[in-house]
């Protein structure tokens, strides 16, 4: 990084400058004439960590990465004309940003009091940096936001099984709580329904796991077009599956159950193999959420009705 000249002796021109734009008076281009010109080679960075200064690309580009805590890598590009610093000399701190040469680059360094005094004397210069501020709060917004969708959008994806769709254990940990509280405090009903799909170990040994998670997507997708838009489907792990169902008692819990363990078994797997056609049928745990009862205790009471089931034979309903 090398001082190379004054302002006034460049051969920059000051209208070029947006900070000054429509605000170039003689008085103005005069107390910039003794302004430094830096020469930063592509690849430097400069880091002020003592004050504050205002620089001005007048050539190349500074590639900035401001250090916050929502700082994901992206780098904004300062090009000729544009400027840096302003936010650090009204604050009166450190410059906090990072700033990188993208390219040879030449910077017009102004220096606090000179800028505070141009602000007070040239009502041009002021309402420049007020538009100049407001454009980055208007940019900063619309990172923020997109950065909150995209935010959004993997928080989803993580709550979400990758093979099926249905929804995840991480999901369930976080929504059953929710659902029962809401349960309880609405005195409404909510009911679970367990299930495993039967002797799923022998299927993938018999036709192999490329088969078997193509069987596991075809009964997510059974028992997912088979319920309400208000319930939720869970995968629970490896072949066990879960229905959640909202303002719903056991007795129509159990006709929900029944039309998923018969969708289930009607349901052919994949119909061009030479064998005999693989069906897959399931074991069904139900129960209904009772007082004093809270999310693991539904499962649990879930869960040892689906045991009953398989005990009982598979392919069955037990509460």
């Amino acid at each position: 990084m090398d001082h190379i000249d004054s302002f006034g002796a460049s051969r920059y021109d000051i209208h070029d400058l947006q900070l000054f734009r429509d605000a170039v008076t003689p008085a103005v281009t005069a107390a910039l004439a003794a302004c430094r010109v830096l020469r930063v080679a592509q690849g430097d960075q400069l880091q002020d960590s003592v004050r504050a200064r205002l620089y001005i690309v007048l050539s190349g580009a500074l590639g900035l990465a401001a250090e916050t805590a929502m700082g994901d890598g992206t780098i904004e590009r300062i090009v000729p004309g544009e400027s840096v610093g302003e936010q650090s000399v009204l604050d009166d701190a450190a410059n906090l940003a990072t700033m990188t040469a993208l390219e040879d680059t030449d910077l017009l360094v102004i220096e606090p009091d000179l800028l505070w005094q141009l602000i007070d004397e040239h009502h041009g210069v002021g309402r420049n940096l007020l538009r100049l501020l407001s454009f980055r709060i208007r940019a900063a917004n619309a990172l923020l936001r997109r950065r909150q969708k995209l935010g959004e959008f993997y928080r989803q994806l993580s709550l979400n099984d990758g093979l099926t769709g249905l929804y995840n254990r991480a999901w369930l940990a976080d929504m059953l709580p929710k659902l029962v509280t809401r349960a309880r405090k609405d005195t409404t009903p909510l009911s679970l329904v367990m299930i495993d799909l039967d002797h799923f170990k022998r299927f993938n040994d018999t036709h192999g796991h490329i088969l078997g998670d193509h069987a596991l997507v075809t009964a997510a997708g059974v028992i997912k077009e088979a319920l309400r838009p208000s319930d939720f489907a869970v995968r629970y792990g490896g072949e066990e599956m879960m229905a959640i169902l909202p303002n719903t008692g056991m007795p129509a819990a159990q006709l929900v159950a029944e039309r998923l363990c018969n969708r289930l078994r009607e349901t052919a797997v994949f119909t061009d193999m030479r064998l005999p056609l693989p069906h897959v049928t399931g074991s069904f745990g139900l129960a209904t959420l009772v007082p004093d009862q809270d999310e693991l205790a539904l499962i649990a009471a879930a869960d040892a009705a689906l045991y009953r089931a398989k005990q009982a034979g598979r392919n069955r309903i037990c509460t």
